[in-house]
């Protein structure tokens, strides 16, 4: 996108120019109808330019895409000039992704650059838990005089993930050795043996038990246990009130993008079916499947929908839209299927999205939580809001409801083990 604009830079001095002539010819002064005159043409002369050409190419490089929590990251940039026209006046804005905070050096540069040059410049991000996309780079080109200004964005897709997949996601089920199938309570057609019954005219020969009809001359059918595909749903609390985190920290959103990511990764590695979801913003759908296109499509999702976005909605706008819009509750329960398994990761802001777990619950839904804590702080409220959210889990788990009670400044694993430990308790 780009904008011109003119600044209005010389508008003062249009207005002392006229002022200091007509002085000059009141007072038949010829000295101050000269600086006048001079003082007119200087106002003059930016409407005799044009607004400069811009055209740039952006190169950034990063000392590391994949970092560990906490590691520091080098970003290069490179603007080159690759129009006609001489860029006397440059201002240049990185796009740091909002999560990052810059530590050492700064996202900002100010250059001049005639056709074919380039201008570099570093500075240092501290990586934190997720997938964070570079925005775009912003570009100020003023001309000479100051008049015009034309602002531009140059694209340069970059991204740094900084994630640890869990070894085990807490699928509901005990997966067997091959993968995309978990075994059930049901008995029939399988791989792993169950127990015999009384033989059925018309049962396949395949299931009959000869060496029992070998041993003691009566016929009986062996049972296995049945299988099925594990279906994954990781869905994403982005109402406005899930929006919260300490200041100058990620917010609840982010970390969950993150933790979606890691979970989705590790379900497919599994060989399973994964999609993804949303609560509140603009619908985010993708139902749950395997294969390289369609982790492309959801990874795409995490970084660029926009009910994802890192920075809060408008609350304004956001209750109108809520009212205009179906209810994303009875949305997101309309689409999932018998067999899915829901992953809802929230911070459990309010005791909406803790009705709606448990209501998915009692319908045979299989529900795991998975919550960021970003409760914190010493003030009566910050002290409420994590009193709120601990009686919200025991809710849950009175519920019959699973939840991860993950502390972003660990890796999402830990919280994932500890957790499985107490439900096998």
């Amino acid at each position: 996108m780009t904008r011109t604009r003119r600044t209005h830079h010389w508008r003062g001095l249009v207005a002392v120019a006229l002022l200091g002539a007509a002085l000059g010819v009141l007072f038949k002064r010829p000295l101050i109808v000269l600086a006048g005159s001079v003082g007119v043409g200087f106002a003059v002369y930016p409407h005799l330019l044009t607004p400069p050409a811009v055209s740039l190419a952006v190169d950034r490089r990063l000392s590391e895409r994949d970092p560990a929590p906490g590691e520091t990251v080098t970003v290069t940039v490179t603007v080159t000039n690759e129009g006609d026209s001489w860029l006397s006046d440059l201002r240049l804005v990185d796009g740091v992704p909002a999560m990052l905070p810059v530590v050492d050096g700064t996202a900002r540069h100010t250059a001049a650059l005639r056709p074919g040059e380039s201008t570099t410049f570093s500075y240092a991000v501290v990586a934190e838990h997720g997938a964070h996309r570079f925005r775009p780079l912003t570009a100020i080109a003023r001309d000479l005089s100051g008049e015009y200004e034309v602002e531009t964005e140059v694209e340069a897709v970059d991204e740094i993930e900084c994630l640890r997949a869990p070894s085990e996601p807490p699928v509901d089920g005990a997966t067997d050795p091959y993968p995309g199938r978990v075994l059930t309570d049901a008995s029939g057609a399988g791989v792993e043996f169950d127990h015999t019954r009384e033989y059925h005219p018309g049962d396949a020969r395949s299931r009959i038990d000869w060496r029992q009809l070998a041993k003691t001359g009566s016929l009986a059918t062996l049972e296995f246990r049945q299988e099925r595909s594990v279906s994954v749903t990781v869905c994403i609390d982005a109402r406005a009130d899930a929006y919260r985190g300490q200041h100058g920290e990620p917010h609840a959103v982010s970390h969950s993008v993150a933790a979606a990511r890691e979970l989705l990764e590790s379900v497919w590695d599994l060989g399973e079916r994964a999609g993804v979801a949303t609560l509140g913003g603009p619908d985010c759908w993708l139902p749950p499947d395997r294969g390289s296109d369609h982790a492309d499509r959801a990874r795409h999702l995490l970084l660029t929908h926009p009910s994802l976005s890192p920075r809060p909605p408008d609350w304004e706008r956001t209750r109108a839209e809520d009212d205009a819009e179906p209810d994303p509750f009875d949305r997101l329960s309309a689409r999932l299927g018998g067999n899915a398994q829901l992953f809802l990761l929230t911070p459990l802001a309010d005791d909406e999205i803790v009705g709606f777990a448990m209501e998915q619950a009692a319908r045979g839904q299989s529900v795991t939580v998975v919550s960021p804590d970003v409760t914190g702080g010493d003030s009566p409220g910050e002290r409420l809001a994590a009193v709120e959210r601990r009686n919200r889990i025991d809710r849950l788990h009175r519920g019959g409801v699973r939840v991860v009670d993950w502390d972003p400044a660990q890796r999402l694993r830990k919280s994932v083990a500890a957790a499985r430990n107490r439900w096998q308790r």
